[in-house]
């Protein structure tokens, strides 16, 4: 399974536009248009997940830069998202533990 990061998306691209870019390539197993959580509204890009891997391939090759709805997308593999830290914990503003009586 490859997942695949598509970004500069136009704000009007919809699910369908995009399974039908990427179909043409090889068989799509999903999509997700990443929305405003607030909004609803598409964020400019998403992921597309291919099983096979060769086609995924395919599919970065020949759609990486070329324009969907009037922008030139961005298709690369999808990174991992970066762990983050175990931070947020309080850190004394006045300098760390000294009393001041």
């Amino acid at each position: 399974m490859k997942n695949i990061f598509v970004g500069n998306l136009s704000f009007a691209a919809t699910e369908d536009s995009l399974r039908s870019a990427f179909e043409a390539y090889g068989t799509v197993d999903r999509v997700n248009l990443i929305t405003d959580r607030d909004t609803g509204q598409a964020r400019g890009f998403a992921f597309v997940e291919m099983s096979n891997s060769a086609e995924a391939d395919r599919a970065i090759a020949g759609l990486n830069g070329r324009e969907l709805e009037g922008r030139a997308l961005n298709v690369n593999e999808a990174r991992p998202k970066p762990e983050r830290g175990s931070g947020g914990g309080f850190r004394p503003r006045n300098g760390g533990s000294r009393n001041r009586w």
